[in-house]
Formats: C-alpha cells, structure tokens, sequence
C-alpha cells in the first residue's frame, strides 16, 4: 500500500484508502518553469506508482500561466498528458484526492492551503544553474544555434528524480551530465542483460524496489536499489535485465531504449 506524507499535517495517508477505488490526481503548476515541471513530474510518477498496484487514476492539471509551453516541456521529459481542469466540473465518486503542488519558500506561502479535503503533496523548488560565463540561461533550455548541445531530456527527468523531492534543488551543467552519464551506462547494461536468458526478478529485490516507492515515492530509494543490482555478484543478467525494466514503469527513463541497437560501448 503506497503511503505519502500529507504536508499539511506532516503524518502519512494512504494514497489509495479504497482497494482499487478511483484516486485523483491534481498537478497544481505555478509556472512553466523548471520548478513547475518537477511538480508535474512528481504526479506522474504518483500516477505510475497507483496503476502499478492496480489503482484507477483521473488526472488533472491546474497550470494558470504558460500552458502550452509547459506541455510541450513535459511530453519531452515522457510526462504522460494530464486533463485540462475546468472549474465546476462535477466529482466522479472518486475515493481519494492527492494535490501535487510547489511548496512555498515562504512558511505559510504554499499553494492551495485552502483546499478542504484529499492529501497535499508538496514538492521544493528548482534553482536554475547556468554554466559559467553564459547568459543565455539554463543548461536544459538551450535550443539550436546557441553553441551547446541539448542534453538527452531523459537525463533532465533523472536528475529531478534524483533527489528526494522535499528537497530544493539546484539544477546545473553538472548535475546533467552526471544524470545523461548514468543513463548512458544503465541502457548499455540493459541492452547488453537482455541478450541473456531470461530470468525472473528475485524477491528481495522486487520487494526492495516496492517497499521504496511504497514509501513516501522514495525515487532516490529506488535508484539505490537499481545501484546494488548493477553491482550485485548474485542476481543473473536475466535478472538484471527484468529488473530494469520493471522498475522503468516508475522511472519512466526508457532504459531499455538501446536493446538491438548494436553492441553497447
């Protein structure tokens, strides 16, 4: 059972208190920025994390200003598309409501605090790091013709998800290049596991991976877990491999993307 920690009241809830009844999820988005796409990346790990464990989801996106841009933004980090919100619009009897929104940086500031009933997940802001000596703006906005290379958006995704997301985060060159280096090395791992016998996830590791995200959307935990498995001198390859790509229905970060691409460098 998913449990998250509902920020107005600093305890755990349940994400889903009705066995397989329909959960909302609102994505409340202050603005197209880096900060409003990791609010917006934290419920659609949300939303993964209810359907892996059979869980009916409505999806909902509040974002007053910049909203085509913010879409288009998302759908290149692999953000599944969201239900416009439309004011009036009637309930469908759904069992549970979570509201991902920004947490303020001001105590008392945050988004939504009147809302009168569901479980507030908040997510700390992004500070936009860029390289030195540029004025053009951050690393991960950059667009041709301006003399550096767009980075994979997937690495983008990873490193918003690498960190807890209570956390602020500080986005910069850095911090991409780690995250597209990591990707880089897991989807040749994972191309070269599946050129091996098939072998089923062994259960410690499936329950290490589900007690994590179960856990308050640990992210950071899962990724941990993904870590050991890579270095683990008693899983299979088989194994290996099944295990990347079930965690990857969370993660979203399409590791298996080089399988028969030839043979990884």
């Amino acid at each position: 059972m998913l449990r998250i920690t509902d920020a107005r009241t600093g305890e755990p809830a349940d994400a889903a208190p009705a066995r397989r009844g329909l959960t909302r999820v609102e994505a409340h988005v202050p603005r197209a920025d880096t900060t409003g796409l990791r609010v917006l990346l934290v419920a659609d790990i949300l939303v993964r994390a209810l359907e892996l464990n059979g869980t009916p989801v409505w999806t909902v996106l509040t974002a007053p200003e910049g909203h085509a841009e913010l879409r288009e933004r998302a759908s290149a980090l692999g953000i599944r598309p969201f239900e416009d919100h439309r004011a009036g619009e009637p309930a469908l009897g759904e069992a549970q409501v979570l509201r991902v929104v920004a947490a303020s940086e001001e105590p008392g500031g945050g988004e939504d605090d009147e809302a009168p009933d569901g479980v507030r997940v908040e997510v700390a802001p992004v500070h936009d790091e860029a390289p030195a000596d540029d004025e053009s703006g951050p690393v991960h906005e950059a667009s041709e013709g301006e003399g550096r290379a767009e980075p994979d958006p997937s690495a983008l995704r990873l490193a918003l998800l690498a960190r807890p997301r209570h956390e602020h985060l500080s986005l910069g060159p850095a911090a991409l290049a780690d995250a597209e280096k990591v990707l880089s090395h897991w989807r040749g791992a994972v191309a070269t596991w599946a050129t091996h016998p098939s072998s089923p996830i062994p259960d410690p590791v499936r329950q290490q991976l589900r007690a994590a995200w179960e856990d308050d959307l640990d992210v950071p935990a899962v990724l941990d877990v993904l870590r050991r498995v890579a270095t683990s001198q008693t899983v299979p390859d088989g194994a290996r491999f099944e295990t990347y790509a079930y965690a990857d229905r969370l993660l979203g970060l399409e590791l298996t993307r080089d399988i028969g691409r030839g043979t990884p460098s």
